[in-house]
């Protein structure tokens, strides 16, 4: 990539942006900091799932030694179009430097969190892509300590192993507010720290797109925990980005906007991307409450 320009404009943004904003997104993204990141075709890609490990046995000196042959099945991976777009006032049109800052502050939160929202909560944009939204629920109402040490275990009894939570705002006041007999604070060494860095001596992301406020009289849930060994995420080559002057876009509110006629431009990003994963290895927390 030499150089993205914009329509009629004198605008070239550097040639590493796009990959600046893969980046961030992958730093934004709770499900791609944790899950595994292989590389995607744009056919997209066929993946061995081992269902049942091998089994070792003891044998004498001179005893055949036994085979065992590990269970396995197959998932395919595809890639599915996640897009932004991003209109701009004309200033930064004058100043390349503002708008690339302004393209890697903005488009990798909007495509992360809805990549994340889409896994954790969301419907599969196609069949060859995972979703974590049947996940068993484990509740946190009657006793917070008790819930996680549930899912964890559940999480063991599905042959994962627990190692990694995801926890939303709301859950990480949940947590914090969780103390023992002693009224001692459960889940951080002090009130000073404030963090929540583990969690059973497993690593921990704060992430809003975790976060589904329930429709009663259901639980919302305000996180997830996972063995995230038996998840993947697939990019098929990076972010592709487009700058258009001429067209005409409609806002979240339903305006419709003509760039040109307004003195804007507008950015559209855009990745191709899939998930896949052991969804039962994975476990929702839930609790009471609304808002994150």
């Amino acid at each position: 990539m030499s150089g993205i320009a914009t329509n009629r404009t004198n605008i070239t943004l550097p040639t590493d942006v796009s990959g600046e904003i893969m980046q961030k997104i992958q730093e934004q993204s709770a499900v791609m900091r944790f899950a595994r990141k292989i590389d995607l075709p744009g056919r997209g890609l066929t993946i061995p799932v081992i269902t049942a490990d091998p089994e070792a046995a003891w044998v004498s000196e001179t005893d055949a030694k036994p085979v065992s042959n590990p269970g396995l099945s197959q998932k395919i991976m595809s890639g599915y179009t996640l897009a932004v777009i991003v209109p701009f006032s004309n200033q930064f049109r004058r100043d390349a430097g503002a708008l690339y800052n302004a393209l890697v502050e903005r488009l990798p939160l909007a495509l992360a969190a809805k990549f994340d929202a889409t896994v954790f909560n969301g419907t599969a944009p196609g069949s060859n892509f995972d979703v974590l939204t049947s996940c068993t629920a484990h509740s946190l109402v009657t006793d917070v300590y008790d819930g996680i040490v549930a899912a964890d275990t559940a999480i063991a009894e599905a042959g994962g192993m627990n190692n990694g939570f995801v926890i939303s705002p709301l859950g990480r006041g949940i947590l914090l507010g969780a103390k023992d007999g002693n009224d001692r604070p459960l889940f951080i060494n002090s009130v000073a720290e404030g963090a929540i860095p583990m969690i059973l001596g497993v690593p921990t992301i704060i992430n809003k797109a975790c976060y589904k406020q329930a429709t009663s009289p259901s639980l919302d849930v305000v996180g997830f925990c996972g063995d995230w060994s038996q998840a993947m995420y697939g990019v098929v080559e990076g972010v592709d980005i487009s700058i258009s002057d001429q067209a005409t876009v409609t806002l979240s509110n339903n305006t419709v906007v003509n760039l040109w006629q307004r003195n804007m431009f507008a950015v559209r990003a855009e990745i191709e991307v899939g998930f896949r994963a052991d969804t039962n290895c994975f476990m929702k927390l839930a609790y009471t409450g609304s808002g994150s």
